[in-house]
Order: structure tokens, then sequence, then C-alpha cells
């Protein structure tokens, strides 16, 4: 059973940084495409960031120029830049791989962002 675990989440102040990374237990390699997703209290999950096995990439617009996706191959993660955070990026962030038709969801990681 694949599995996806995030990590990397936690407390930070207004305008500081995280890195998020979801590790799975498969190679990257095999998803058509991967994306980090966020759910506020109250609130649904929404789309992040994605990016194509071809390494395209998308960006939701409360986060352009702010996060970056990424691969990282050597460790077989999928990671999730994250500046200038603020108080509305307070979420739990999810990591989804697309393995043909199945999507896969990892457990999600906490990010509160304090003023």
């Amino acid at each position: 059973q694949v599995q996806l675990v995030e990590s990397g989440g936690g407390l930070v102040q207004l305008g500081g940084s995280l890195r998020l990374s979801c590790t799975a237990s498969m190679s990257i390699f095999n998803f058509k495409a991967v994306g980090w997703f966020r759910q506020a209290p109250g609130k649904e999950r929404e789309l992040v960031a994605s990016m194509s096995a071809g390494g395209s990439t998308d960006y939701a617009d409360f986060v352009k120029g702010r996060f970056t996706i990424s691969k990282n191959i050597g460790k077989n993660t999928v990671d999730l830049q994250m500046n200038s955070l603020k108080e509305e990026d307070t979420a739990v962030y999810y990591c989804k791989a697309a393995l043909g038709s199945v999507a896969i969801w990892g457990q999600g990681t906490q990010v509160t962002v304090s003023s």
C-alpha cells in the first residue's frame, strides 16, 4: 500500500518561512501528479500547488510568489517551501499524489502562523 507522510509543519511567526516535505513509500516517478492542499477550520480543502510528472507547476493565486513546490529525487520527497507566511495560511496541509486514477493522501501536517 502506497503511503505519503508529511512533515515540517509547526508554529511560525508572521512573515516567516517553513518547508514541508511529503515522503512517499514508492518512487515519486510513478506519480502522474503530486500536489499540496490545505484545510483551515470550517473551510473546505483547497489546492495550494501542484506539479505534473513532467515538472509543470500550478499555484493558487493566494500563494503565488510566496510558495514553491519541488521534487527531491534523492530523498523521494515532494516539498513545499513557504515564505512570507500570513495568518490566513494557518491550516492543515496535505500531500496528494495521483497514481494512475487513484488518489493517495497523506495524513496532514499542521501549520500555524502567529502574530
